[in-house]
């Protein structure tokens, strides 16, 4: 409805309190509140989507379709298709995205890269958040 695809179902969680050392590969929906040390990679070919929490930290490199952060990431932050970085985010490292939605608050130390689709000339999707939306 209204142009906005149907997004993945989180199926899976990593809840506050918990610790995970290692790597992590998953398919349609992850939310993550608690700490991973490690990679995140998203291997599926249907969408998938990420969320961070604002409890949330991750020291590694992430990959997915959509990524939401709300919390903190140290390491690059691939987005697909759409990266969204709520009011308390906070990446250090480099972010990759196809669209952008950044509220105010949220700090990136890194360098952004708009991903481009082979043979599109157009500029990548930057959308700035207001207070009231």
């Amino acid at each position: 409805m209204f142009g906005k695809k149907a997004q993945p179902p989180i199926k899976s969680l990593i809840a506050h309190g918990t610790r995970i050392e290692g790597h992590i590969k998953f398919s349609e929906g992850l939310r993550i509140d608690g700490e991973v040390f490690g990679n995140i990679l998203a291997t599926s070919e249907q969408p998938t989507m990420l969320v961070i929490s604002e409890a949330a930290t991750v020291q590694g490199e992430v990959v997915a379709d959509h990524v939401i952060v709300n919390g903190t990431v140290r390491g690059p932050v691939t987005a697909r298709e759409l990266m969204e970085l709520q009011p308390k985010a906070r990446i250090e490292g480099d972010v990759s995205y196809m669209a952008l939605e950044m509220h105010q608050g949220a700090v990136i130390s890194g360098q952004m890269k708009p991903l481009m689709v082979e043979g599109a000339e157009e500029k990548p999707l930057l959308k700035l958040a207001s207070k009231s939306a």
